[in-house]
């Protein structure tokens, strides 16, 4: 769990830094240039940069353990985060819009094409630098604040190439009966950068906002817990009766309620199952609490036939699994002589 913590930091404090220094660079060329383009990008970096800071003081805070007086943690504070970072985003990205529509109005802006070509693709290449570095890190640990950098370093870089290019474009329309057009470039530009980065701050607040409430998560994540909780429990001569989930941040909390294999539990056998569940849950998710809850509204008495049937494959299935740790200590012990 240190690691983890560890690896994280290291990635926001990498990202932090190459943001400032990015940041730096986008507001003196924007003021220098008076690009809309520039200044949508400027814009976005600020917001990210103004969301970083805090969320690093938060990102140890989610790493301790829930308690009574905090059931969740502080993981939906990370949820508040988002929801905050993102409706700045989106804030932002209707105002430049209306800026930019406005200028298309008033007869376009002209820049210095090839200079704001040339300053757009280098800050791409720094983009995609930075991008492989924290992918190394990824690698050690990801989580979805790691997720969500990693895809707005991506974003950038691909956002600043298609900028650089499409200034490359309007130095060709400089020398075409078309060069009429490119007063509007810029500010085109920036409308359509905005409206393509629209999506993203959308499905995040209604994904915060769902989580906030405490609402169930989407389809596919049910589909991944109810899979592996059935096969488990199915193999124990169980049944899976019903699944309660709640998702906040990057938590996940799952009650599995389930029909026992006979009228009994065995407690010492469930915890085991407890176990397995858990560590089959945890490969698929960062972080994930699972409750194993005996369902006693569809409890009904089974005839001892049945008992006795389910309880015969258990011991079966045990039986085999014992069968297959002694062959594999076998050939552990074999050494040639």
């Amino acid at each position: 769990m240190d690691n983890n913590l560890k690896t994280e930091k290291r990635i926001l404090n990498l990202s932090l830094a190459g943001s400032i220094a990015f940041l730096l660079a986008e507001v003196f060329f924007a003021i220098y240039t008076g690009s809309k383009a520039v200044l949508m990008d400027c814009v976005y970096d600020i917001a990210d940069l103004v969301m970083i800071g805090p969320f690093i003081v938060l990102v140890p805070l989610l790493y301790r353990p829930t308690t009574e007086k905090r059931p969740f943690g502080f993981a939906q504070v990370e949820s508040l985060f988002v929801l905050i970072k993102y409706s700045i985003l989106l804030g932002v990205d209707v105002v430049l819009v209306i800026n930019c529509v406005k200028t298309i109005l008033s007869g376009g802006n002209e820049v210095d094409a090839s200079m704001v070509a040339v300053f757009e693709l280098a800050v791409s290449a720094g983009c995609v630098l930075i991008y492989l570095t924290l992918s190394r890190f990824q690698k050690r640990y990801s989580s979805p604040s790691i997720k969500a950098e990693l895809f707005i370093w991506k974003l950038d870089a691909l956002s600043t190439l298609g900028v650089g290019c499409a200034f490359l474009l309007n130095l060709l329309l400089l020398r075409t009966p078309l060069a009429f057009i490119c007063p509007y470039v810029d500010p085109g530009i920036a409308i359509i950068l905005a409206v393509i980065l629209i999506k993203e701050p959308v499905e995040m607040i209604f994904d915060s906002l769902r989580s906030l409430v405490l609402f169930a998560p989407d389809e596919e994540i049910k589909e991944k817990v109810c899979a592996v909780c059935e096969g488990i429990l199915n193999r124990e001569g169980c049944r899976l009766t019903y699944l309660d989930l709640v998702k906040t941040g990057r938590k996940v909390w799952a009650d599995v309620f389930f029909l026992p294999a006979g009228n009994t539990i065995d407690l010492s056998r469930m915890q085991e199952v407890h176990r397995e569940i858990t560590e089959a849950g945890q490969a698929e998710f960062d972080s994930i609490y699972i409750q194993l809850i005996p369902d006693i509204e569809e409890y009904h008495v089974l005839a001892p036939e049945e008992v006795c049937a389910r309880r015969n494959e258990l011991i079966r299935h045990l039986e085999k699994q014992e069968e297959r740790r002694r062959q594999k200590s076998g050939k552990g012990n074999n050494t040639p002589e």
